[in-house]
């Protein structure tokens, strides 16, 4: 498996074995800016958060006692303020200074052994994946580690084998329900699978269907948003391998993770994109994402001709090498 930088954490042994049993209450006691007006708590779901409680800033304090299934991750957001806290809530009652300022950065949570596990995780470097579930098996940080961190540079089978390396407790979770049928997806869009063929808006607003640009050489579809910074610095390399190889039969199909059509069209024009680009502007709920299983951007699949997966998610020199291989 693949390891992730990350601080050799000290005294971690026991921080779950005291978490009391889950209460299904959220009871939260927190201070925030006098001018903070209204806090707002969120629930976590597949990359977003949704507002599901909200509390009045009373003389630089709030409070929160809400139904929530336990434990699970939170986030608190400042009212008019962008951005959130995300934290892990394991059943106690917690204590939160909440700082908006620079993305929340100063905040703080005390009373919640698993945010405390995970902010311990945050600063450890050389962490192994298979090697911190092993240490907190029934932890749901260990889980969302598994699915939010890693499961994008992971194969099928690597994820397979860390999701039975975890408690059964974690299995009826969102993150492992989510891993699962990504490993499903994996095994059907690796490389010698048939593409799967999908229909999506172009800038026009026309559909175009993938399968529309078969039969003439190899398709790279390329999955970016405008507001992806490692996107974005990819595009000149690809836009010259596309200029180099355009007439042999190479070809872009893009497919954007972004919001709205003004940020993806003004991406498409700063960057000066000229191939075919697409998107359902539905960000991390994209149809086509989710069919090829793309958890992280950039992210790519070269198909040939007939419509076969040849390779997947290469970049730079990668992609170099590969297109000399077959278009020489």
């Amino acid at each position: 498996m693949k390891h992730i930088t990350l601080i050799a954490a000290t005294g971690l042994t026991c921080l779950l074995a005291c978490t009391n049993k889950p209460s299904g209450l959220i009871m939260i006691d927190g201070t925030a800016p006098a001018d903070a007006g209204r806090v707002y708590l969120q629930r976590f779901d597949e990359k977003l958060f949704f507002d599901i409680d909200t509390a009045k800033v009373v003389n630089g304090s709030f409070h929160f006692e809400t139904p929530g299934v336990q434990p699970e991750i939170y986030g608190l957001r400042v009212d008019g303020e962008p951005g959130q806290l995300m934290f892990f809530l394991d059943g106690n009652k917690v204590n939160v200074v909440l700082n908006p300022a620079d993305d929340y950065e100063n905040s703080t949570v005390s009373g919640s052994k698993e945010h405390d596990l995970y902010e311990a995780y945050l600063q450890t470097d050389d962490v192994v994946i298979e090697d911190f579930i092993r240490a907190y098996p029934q932890s749901l940080v260990a889980a969302y580690a598994l699915y939010r961190h890693f499961s994008y540079r992971l194969s099928a089978e690597e994820i397979e084998a860390a999701i039975a390396m975890l408690d059964v407790s974690l299995h009826g979770t969102q993150y492992i329900a989510t891993l699962q049928q990504l490993v499903h997806t994996l095994y059907s869009v690796s490389p010698g699978k048939p593409a799967p063929d999908f229909e999506v808006p172009d800038t026009e607003g026309h559909p175009v269907k993938l399968s529309s640009k078969f039969g003439s050489g190899y398709i790279l579809l390329d999955f970016w948003a405008s507001w992806c910074g490692p996107c974005r610095r990819e595009n000149p390399h690809l836009l010259g391998l596309y200029q180099a190889y355009k007439n042999k039969g190479f070809d872009v199909f893009a497919v954007s993770l972004d919001q709205t059509k003004e940020a993806w069209l003004q991406g498409i024009a700063d960057d000066q994109l000229p191939w075919t680009q697409t998107s359902d502007l539905k960000y991390w709920h994209s149809a086509p994402a989710a069919l090829y299983g793309v958890r992280a951007i950039p992210s790519n699949f070269l198909i040939d001709k007939n419509g076969v997966i040849v390779a997947k998610n290469l970049t730079g020199e990668a992609l170099d090498d590969k297109l000399a291989e077959l278009m020489p």
